[in-house]
């Protein structure tokens, strides 16, 4: 039914919506009603996470299981209603209305839209953001980059043009105290001049900043679709290119990092969700696994000066198990802490180690954590983890010496129960012994 009024908006894995080239959060709210008391036939929407961003108004439904989302354009806002203070407001729920132009069925209408707050919100700080977002109308920065990029043209000339005048002019010298507070006033009408032109540097660079971060999440999409859709028919010299501009694109940042400031009560809940889709594409490149130190570093990387804390990125973390989400995060029993993938199987890794433990060289002298790490393709202290666990499984064995841990295949499986004494002419055990037999 909304969406014959509103249209859907997409959502990311973790249920966090989509954001359109240039869109950044403003202010998050939980617990919002959104409904038309003078149109009968608008959806009526119930207790759902309101995000305010430059170019929309998103709400989400809060389920765990299958969330949907419907947007509302800030560019078809027609009016905003001032908030009516009364005292039979003050025990009720603060309500927020303003006017939009909206179509239904190819149809055109104009719709009356209140917002009930029914969670722990400050009203007057979101209706403070709300008019900021509308009026600078963010979703038409192409018309308006064209437009200041000419006022600053002009405004340059009319610069030159001032200081001109300024050198030609005939000025009579002014002694005395007189003359002592114009070298005053004119110290700081030229300080006032110099700030208010870094000022003006320092904001053009962000903006060109911005769009660099935009053309990089485009390119970013383009390349990580392309390298599904195209055939197998690549030189290892093209791969290798490719790889290295998805590394470098990956790391340019994140377009609208979570913050307390814009989320508020829901910063953490927020910020977990922005985590689980951000970790997707490090957990692929690392194999299923990776450590939580590393991903902190990664993760505060990409989110530029907006620093978070480990405290907030543990708890962060520890939040995935109440929302589906496809990572999760594990704790080793040596208390070492990883994010995983849930398609991750430890299995797979174990078949490796398997196989890496009964080749010639390591029946004879075991293998090292460094060994395994060379194989996995992982971290030292993340191979020794899993080389730890698959002796828990009964897959392996440990030496322990003055030079470290050595680990050796387990041959008390290939043993038979019922003979202890019976000698194998198969499998491991019989391999282990031509080994031995050969080194001798």
């Amino acid at each position: 039914m909304a969406g014959n009024w509103l249209p859907a908006a997409q959502l990311t894995g973790s249920g966090r919506p989509v954001l359109q080239p240039g869109e950044v959060e403003c202010s998050l709210l939980s617990s919002v009603d959104l409904f038309s008391e003078e149109t009968p036939s608008f959806p009526n929407l119930k207790a759902g996470l309101i995000i305010l961003t430059t170019h929309r108004l998103i709400w989400v439904q809060e389920s765990t299981t299958s969330p949907t989302a419907i947007f509302i354009p800030l560019s078809a806002i027609t009016h905003i209603f001032s908030l009516k203070k009364s005292i039979k407001s003050m025990f009720a729920s603060p309500r927020f209305r303003f006017q939009a132009s909206l179509g239904e069925k190819g149809t055109k209408g104009v719709v009356v839209i209140t917002l009930i707050l029914r969670g722990k919100s400050d009203i007057d700080s979101f209706v403070e953001k709300f008019w900021e977002a509308w009026r600078k109308k963010a979703w038409e920065d192409g018309m308006k980059s064209g437009s200041e990029a000419s006022g600053s043209v002009l405004g340059s000339g009319s610069g030159h043009g001032s200081g001109g005048d300024g050198g030609l002019a005939v000025r009579m010298p002014v002694v005395g105290v007189a003359g002592i507070l114009r070298k005053e006033q004119e110290m700081w009408e030229n300080t006032d001049k110099s700030l208010q032109e870094a000022f003006q540097d320092l904001n053009a660079l962000m903006n060109k900043a911005k769009e660099m971060v935009i053309l990089a999440e485009r390119m970013r999409s383009k390349l990580l679709s392309g390298s599904t859709s195209q055939a197998t028919g690549t030189n290892d010299e093209e791969i290798g290119t490719k790889e290295e501009m998805q590394e470098l694109l990956l790391s340019v940042g994140i377009v609208s990092p979570v913050t307390k400031e814009s989320a508020g009560a829901l910063y953490h809940q927020q910020l977990s969700r922005q985590l689980a889709d951000f970790a997707k594409i490090p957990l692929e490149r690392a194999g299923g696994m990776i450590n939580l130190i590393d991903i902190y570093c990664l993760f505060n990387r990409a989110r530029g000066t907006e620093l978070i804390s480990p405290d907030d990125l543990l708890r962060a973390c520890s939040l995935w198990e109440k929302f589906d989400v496809p990572v999760m995060l594990r704790t080793f029993d040596s208390g070492v802490m990883v994010i995983q993938s849930k398609s991750h199987s430890d299995v797979e890794v174990f078949t490796r180690i398997r196989s890496m433990v009964t080749t010639p060289d390591a029946l004879r002298s075991g293998v090292t954590a460094s060994d395994a790490a060379m194989t996995l393709g992982i971290a030292p202290a993340m191979a020794k983890e899993h080389l730890l666990a698959a002796e828990g499984k009964g897959l392996l064995c440990r030496d322990v010496s003055p030079d470290g841990f050595r680990f050796f295949v387990n041959l008390l499986q290939e043993v038979d129960a019922d003979d202890i004494f019976l000698m194998k002419d198969y499998g491991i055990y019989q391999t282990w012994i031509k080994v031995i037999s050969a080194t001798r």
